[in-house]
Order: structure tokens, then sequence, then C-alpha cells
């Protein structure tokens, strides 16, 4: 294991919900051995009286519980954090719900007993999962916060840029003098922290993806 990877491993975190002591202690063993931060819990309301840390998670989650089922919560969960993969287990799974665990988002499905190897594979999946998607949403953030630096009227003049429109329409339609619309077109790309428009309109895309 590299470096970079042993700082990933260490500054991540494995959330673990299971109803059952001895499965929980089991699984905490297991992910200590291996380097791996872990935080069990014995039901979906005890993990939701828990603050989620800034940092890469998976959580390994079962689906039999007393008081709640585990496929209603991931369902639920995963719609507010989508940037945290859930390993569903289970000791009585089937086809049906192996299919509404996965279209719900679960990255894995493994059925007890399993191959502790397994378990770990899909865990450090779900950990790449989520480093990859915090980065995106980070992203979307950083784009976000330079479009808001933009006035209205640089707003307008963007959309009709991207949509392929010269300056001289663009001052025809905003009655505006093309030179005015030439030096707003370079706050945008300056502001924007576009190289190119092509690169300007990939970020309108997105931005248009996320509902600005």
């Amino acid at each position: 294991m590299t470096q970079d990877q042993v700082s990933f491993v260490r500054d991540s975190t494995v959330v673990v919900i299971d109803d059952d002591p001895s499965v929980r202690k089991s699984l905490a063993n297991l992910l200590s051995s291996v380097g791996l931060n872990s935080h069990t819990f014995a039901s979906p309301h005890e993990f939701l009286a828990w603050s989620i840390p800034d940092t890469p998670i998976c959580m390994v989650l079962d689906i039999r519980m007393p008081g709640r089922n585990g496929l209603n919560f991931q369902q639920q969960f995963s719609r507010l954090h989508a940037e945290i993969p859930v390993v569903i287990i289970t000791a009585h799974g089937d086809i049906p719900m192996t299919v509404r665990a996965m279209k719900a988002g679960a990255i894995e499905f493994l059925t007890k007993p399993f191959k502790d190897q397994d378990l770990l594979d899909a865990i450090y999946a779900g950990l790449e999962k989520s480093q990859t998607r915090r980065r995106d949403m980070w992203a979307i953030a950083d784009l976000h916060g330079r479009y808001e630096t933009l006035s209205v009227r640089e707003r307008q003049v963007m959309d009709m840029v991207v949509g392929g429109q010269l300056s001289k329409q663009i001052a025809a339609t905003l009655r505006l003098s093309e030179i005015t619309v030439k030096v707003c077109r370079a706050q945008i790309m300056r502001k924007m922290q576009a190289t190119s428009l092509l690169e300007l309109g990939r970020m309108f895309e997105k931005l248009a993806s996320i509902g600005n």
C-alpha cells in the first residue's frame, strides 16, 4: 500500500449499522485490523443522532432490524446523502430485495455469512466512490460560487454566448454597444475562470443540470 493509500484509509470512516452486537464487534475488529476507522450503531435511529464526519465514508447496513426496515432507511438516507455509498448485508436476502437495494443505490449486496475479503473489497470501492463524489460536490460548489459573482447582465450575456450568439447579435438584443458586450464577455471568462468558450459552455451545462 502506498503512502497516499495509507493516508486515504486512515482518513476514511466506515459506518456499521447492525442490531446484532456480535456482528458489530466482529466487523469493528475486522476493519481495525486493516487500519480502517469504524463507528458501529445498533439501529438507524442511533446512527441519526451521530454527527457525520467530513471524511470519505462507506456505510455497511443490515436490512432486517427491529423497529425499522433497513431498505426503507437506505432509500431515505441515500436521497439526502448520495455521497455516502451503502453496502447491504443480510442473512435473509432474495432477488427482489437485492434489486430494490441496488435501485436505491447500494453498491454491493452480501448475504451472511460472507467472506471478509468480499466485504473489504466492497468497502474500499465504496470509500473510493465517496471520495470521488465529495470531490465532484466541491467542484460544483466552487463553480456555483463563481457563477454567483456574475452580475445580472453578465449572466444574460453568458446565456447568449453559450447559445452561440455573436457579440453583434447580443448587443442588438440587449441594446448595448458591441464594445460593452465584448468587455462583458471578458469579465465573464475571468470570473468563471474559463480558458475557452468550449469550457464556458461545459460550465454552463453543469450549472444548468443543478439548476444554477
